[in-house]
């Protein structure tokens, strides 16, 4: 049951792989909450949270609709659309215009302008609104998924990139969602978190070749990496029908563990949750081949 007296917490992405794990802690810590989405029949249903919905992060009117009654939110980012940065301040203005004091935003390890994974270039804009809104507010910065690699393998098992022997500090989604939870509930009138920026990674930086022997070995299925250039990654994913932006952003994300800019290992989720970040050999969730969408 949520504890009476405690603020309410609003969650977005609730329907996700991460926003679901980030409403499912909070509420084993029997925190009330708001769980936001476009499809509210979507939403699961938890102990202590209300539905809200349909609301869309660009729509300003149903999400302060959505919205009210929150202290703090947890703005989980949308996906890449062209107008990330402008959906995402309109989310927070409505935040802002209904009372709410406090938003913690998942970005992207690596965020920055001219960051090579075109994901974390929006992701770095979203930052720089926020430190300038006149609200508080914490980014969490996650790791590249440690199930993204088995989503982006073939029918076959096979994950094809240009990936090089760059390195990758892969996070498990529970690991992000217990930092995440740990922070919202630091929920006083003042937090050591406000205005900082944690970088959530795993314990170790591993390359995708040995990512993916890890993953093969903790499933039990014959995934395996196989090394394309630049060229043939262009080739390969145009020849099966993918948008240019769908290609530009996988083959983006390649590029940023072949130059090393997501190779950082930090301390943040044993930390923040007492526990060690979870080995890739010990995640306890893999999605199907072939899965893989805009890769955030």
């Amino acid at each position: 049951m949520p504890e009476k007296n405690r603020p309410t917490v609003a969650v977005t992405g609730v329907t996700g792989a991460l926003g679901s794990r980030i409403a499912a802690r909070l509420a084993d810590h029997g925190v009330p909450q708001l769980l936001v989405g476009r499809s509210p029949e979507r939403i699961p249903e938890l102990p202590g949270a209300r539905r809200r919905g349909p609301a869309a992060y660009g729509d300003a009117s149903d999400m302060r609709t959505a919205l009210q009654g929150a202290s703090t939110l947890i703005l989980v980012s949308g996906h890449r659309t062209g107008r990330r940065l402008e959906e995402h301040a309109t989310a927070v203005e409505a935040a802002i215009a209904v009372g709410v004091e406090r938003v913690l935003y998942v970005s992207l390890v690596g965020a920055a302008p001219t960051a090579t994974y075109l994901n974390a270039r929006d992701q770095w804009l979203t930052e720089q609104y926020l430190a300038g809104a006149g609200i508080r507010h914490t980014v969490l910065r996650a790791g590249f998924y440690t199930s993204t690699p088995a989503a982006l393998a073939d029918e076959e098992f096979v994950v094809r990139g240009s990936g090089g022997t760059g390195r990758a500090a892969f996070v498990t989604h529970d690991d992000i969602a217990a930092v995440i939870a740990a922070v919202a509930l630091d929920d006083g009138p003042r937090s050591e978190h406000d205005g900082a920026i944690l970088e959530i990674t795993g314990p170790e930086a591993l390359t995708l070749d040995e990512a993916v022997t890890r993953i093969a070995a903790a499933t039990g299925r014959p995934y395996r990496y196989e090394p394309e250039t630049l060229e043939e990654a262009f080739a390969r994913r145009w020849r099966l029908g993918i948008s240019g932006q769908q290609i530009e952003t996988w083959i983006s994300w390649y590029q940023a563990i072949a130059k090393g800019e997501v190779a950082a290992v930090s301390d943040v989720v044993h930390r923040l949750t007492g526990a060690p970040a979870t080995p890739i050999s010990d995640a306890a969730w893999w999605p199907s081949p072939n899965t893989a969408r805009g890769v955030r």
